[in-house]
């Protein structure tokens, strides 16, 4: 018996085809594409060396030789959000990855075993939601020292709750399912049963949290680096640039304006990408014209 999901496309053409008639994704993908584009190119060329201090430039406008203008220290700012791109994405991205390879496994693990099990990992999930995200990645950074790797950690953490609540529910969803009891009757234990069927058939869930936890995550390390906790100078961050640009508004309202529309477009493609995603998978969504 087949474990695909109702609904759910059987075939990539047919995926591909509803994937780009959803105008959410569209957008939401060629967003994210160019902001992903910007951070693998930052590891090879940017248009100027950030780690180089050119006083004689500093507070330039717009131009044609800096697009973005330059800061207080002379710094191309397009060159400081090319590679504060590619450290919100690694940061983001790590966090997710831990926060979904240890709170996926929990979640399917409670749902399976259920009883105390399952109520004792809800309990703590629980706890950790009573403090808010932010504020328990402060508290962690605050302890450890400030750096990207403490920030990768402390977001992660936060993760791992959410991809376990996110998990167990799309797993008891599943469970009580013919194709899921045939798998039982024919002698497959839980976690064969887990791997085989439940794992494939959530997989739409957890990319659609994927996607709004990354963009969480971007926005907690732009947070904590703006506080001083994430990214630690002379390597660029978007929220060190904001923290840099507060004085300078009425001055150079360009070195908030940039890293401020790059956290607003890279957060808004990510939401956008992952509604999308929701709305292939929806067997009751309707394609946007």
């Amino acid at each position: 018996m087949s474990s695909m999901a109702p609904g759910t496309p059987s075939t990539l053409g047919a995926l591909a085809g509803r994937a780009f008639a959803n105008r959410s994704f569209v957008i939401g993908l060629f967003i994210t594409l160019v902001v992903a584009a910007l951070a693998l190119v930052s590891f090879f060329w940017t248009p100027f060396d950030v780690t180089r201090l050119i006083v004689a430039d500093r507070m330039q406008p717009p131009s044609s030789a800096h697009w973005f203008g330059t800061d207080h220290f002379g710094r191309d700012v397009l060159s400081m959000i090319m590679i504060g791109s590619r450290n919100s994405i690694a940061v983001a991205l790590v966090a997710v990855g831990i926060g979904m390879g240890i709170g996926v496994p929990l979640g399917c693990w409670a749902a399976a075993r259920g009883g105390w099990i399952d109520e004792a990992l809800m309990r703590f999930n629980d706890l950790i939601f009573a403090f808010p995200a932010l504020l328990s990645a402060i508290m962690i950074t605050a302890v450890f020292g400030p750096s990207a790797i403490n920030a990768i950690i402390a977001i992660g953490i936060f993760n791992i709750p959410v991809f376990a609540r996110v998990a167990r529910a799309g797993a008891l969803s599943i469970w009580p399912r013919e194709y899921i009891l045939a798998a039982r009757a024919a002698g497959k234990g839980k976690a064969r049963i887990t791997i085989e069927h439940i794992i494939p058939n959530i997989a739409n869930l957890l990319l659609v949290q994927g996607t709004i936890q990354f963009a969480l995550g971007i926005l907690a390390e732009a947070a904590l680096s703006y506080v001083g906790l994430g990214t630690q100078p002379p390597m660029p961050s978007w929220g060190r640039m904001l923290f840099d640009a507060q004085t300078l508004m009425m001055v150079a309202p360009w070195l908030a304006l940039f890293p401020g529309c790059a956290i607003l477009l890279t957060v808004l493609g990510l939401n956008l990408l992952g509604d999308g995603i929701s709305d292939i998978f929806d067997p009751r969504a309707r394609r946007r014209p």
